[in-house]
């Protein structure tokens, strides 16, 4: 189901991502790897925000990744100010979808979109949307 208009940006998460000197590569840039780092680091405030992450492993599930697509649209240096967006864009019978933008200095870095589902812990299978979430 995509989700209504009036829930363009349903359960969005901001955080602001401190660029390292290892995230560095040799032409002084933030590596492409370090992207998909903050991703991460953005689905987990998500989860933490929106979908306990540990009452979903008590309950026997956890979500897993099936992919990533990710858009380059300027660099980012070290010494620029980053700050990620990360919001719910579709919710199906058994797959969910995030979309997120990466912006440095106010500027469009880089577009996201990622998709997922849950599995059992006990079989590692895929299980319907769990209601409660």
């Amino acid at each position: 189901m995509i989700l209504p208009q009036n829930l363009h940006r349903a359960l969005e998460v901001k955080l602001t991502i401190p660029v390292r000197t290892y995230d560095i590569d040799f032409a002084g840039i933030v590596s492409n790897i370090v992207y998909i780092r903050w991703l991460e680091d953005l689905r987990l405030k998500f989860l933490d925000e929106h979908w306990q992450l540990e009452k979903q492993i008590e309950q026997g599930y956890a979500p897993i990744m099936l992919g990533t697509e990710i858009s380059y649209k300027r660099s980012i240096k070290l010494t620029d100010q980053v700050i990620g967006h990360l919001w719910l864009s579709n919710l199906g019978r058994l797959k969910w979808t995030v979309q997120a933008e990466i912006l440095s200095n106010n500027e469009l870095a880089a577009i996201a979109t990622q998709k997922g589902a849950f599995v059992s812990l006990q079989n590692s299978r895929p299980i319907p949307i769990p209601a409660q979430l």
